[in-house]
């Protein structure tokens, strides 16, 4: 009986020690407030924070608001009351989430800004593709392509942007327009698909091949609506080749595009080192410890870290992907994440 005892007493301790290792193994819950889970950057993006997250001592847990700003605002609210480690929010409307930024951050918690940039009021991270210069870097792809095909830069170009409630879309083509203004003979038709949506962006490049039939270019601002365009060109009769495309986040359905012949150019948007960025911050973030401007090795790539006056703000640029390159393991696309694990910045 006592060599039973003795036993259960040790089963005890041995179990009791395991639940402190694991509780000291986590730095505490961080909450990911996905704004939709209908493309695959998005549901990328769960699990390269996960993966990451994981590497640096954090449990993540994921909230999806299916593009409603409603659903989101009440998932913040929900996730204040539960006091977290630190909150990630990609915001379905950028306007509408300041007011729930500013009582997460009143109750002590750290927002990070993920994707999506928040500058109207003060987060304590944000972490963001240039999507400026992935505008600026489409333009320089388009400036070839129309010279290629015209022996000039003119021609017709489709572009084709997402919500515009969301400033990924409206930085990009911020940096596109600027960029090809020098070019007097393009012509620049630019339509929102609404809420993201595949099928609004399907509608709308029938209803511009009908309005427009001598579009050059079409430029969709993500890779799941190239999807829907290249369904309305074989419902128009188009072939592969016979309208140039290019989109703008890397996703594998783009890359697929251009193995197909479909896309000409995808200019990724960098998800694994974003993701990266905010594991690598997240113990100065919750810590709420100085942030350093300057340069900062992710994943291989030069992210620039500026403060700003939203709080500090980590930039990473993307790259052209073409038929040359599309096979580079390095593209998120290709879905194979890096193999080195990351390190908190000290």
């Amino acid at each position: 009986m006592k060599r039973i005892v003795i036993s259960l007493l040790s089963v005890l301790v041995l179990g009791l020690s395991m639940l402190t290792t694991a509780a000291a193994q986590s730095k505490g819950v961080v909450y990911y407030l996905v704004p939709t889970l209908l493309d695959e950057f998005q549901s990328g993006s769960v699990s390269a924070l996960q993966m990451f997250l994981k590497q640096t001592g954090y449990e993540m847990k994921t909230l999806n608001a299916d593009n409603k700003t409603d659903a989101q605002q009440s998932q913040m609210n929900d996730i204040i009351a539960l006091k977290p480690a630190a909150i990630i929010l990609a915001a379905v409307d950028f306007n509408a989430l300041k007011p729930s930024i500013e009582a997460a951050r009143a109750a002590g918690i750290p927002v990070v800004e993920f994707d999506r940039q928040i500058t109207s009021t003060p987060s304590d991270f944000t972490s963001v593709a240039g999507t400026i210069e992935i505008g600026h870097v489409a333009a320089d792809q388009a400036e070839a392509m129309l010279k290629a095909k015209h022996g000039d830069v003119k021609g017709k170009v489709l572009q084709v942007l997402g919500d515009p409630g969301d400033p990924y879309t409206l930085d990009i083509q911020k940096g596109f327009e600027e960029k090809m203004k020098a070019f007097p003979g393009v012509t620049i038709v630019s339509v929102p698909a609404l809420m993201w949506e595949a099928s609004n962006a399907g509608t709308i490049v029938s209803d511009q091949m009908l309005a427009n039939p001598d579009i050059d270019l079409i430029f969709p601002h993500a890779a799941h609506l190239s999807v829907a365009a290249v369904a309305s060109l074989e419902s128009a009769g188009k072939k592969p080749g016979d309208i140039m495309m290019m989109s703008s986040n890397g996703a594998p359905v783009g890359l697929d595009l251009i193995r197909k012949g479909w896309l000409n150019t995808e200019v990724e948007q960098p998800l694994y080192a974003q993701a990266a960025a905010v594991a690598m911050f997240m113990d100065k973030i919750v810590g709420k410890q100085e942030i350093k401007a300057g340069d900062y090795d992710v994943l291989g790539l030069k992210g620039v870290v500026t403060i700003e006056a939203w709080g500090p703000n980590i930039k990473i640029p993307g790259a052209a992907i073409t038929s040359d390159n599309v096979d580079d393991p390095a593209f998120w696309g290709n879905m194979k994440p890096p193999t080195a694990a990351v390190k908190s910045v000290e």
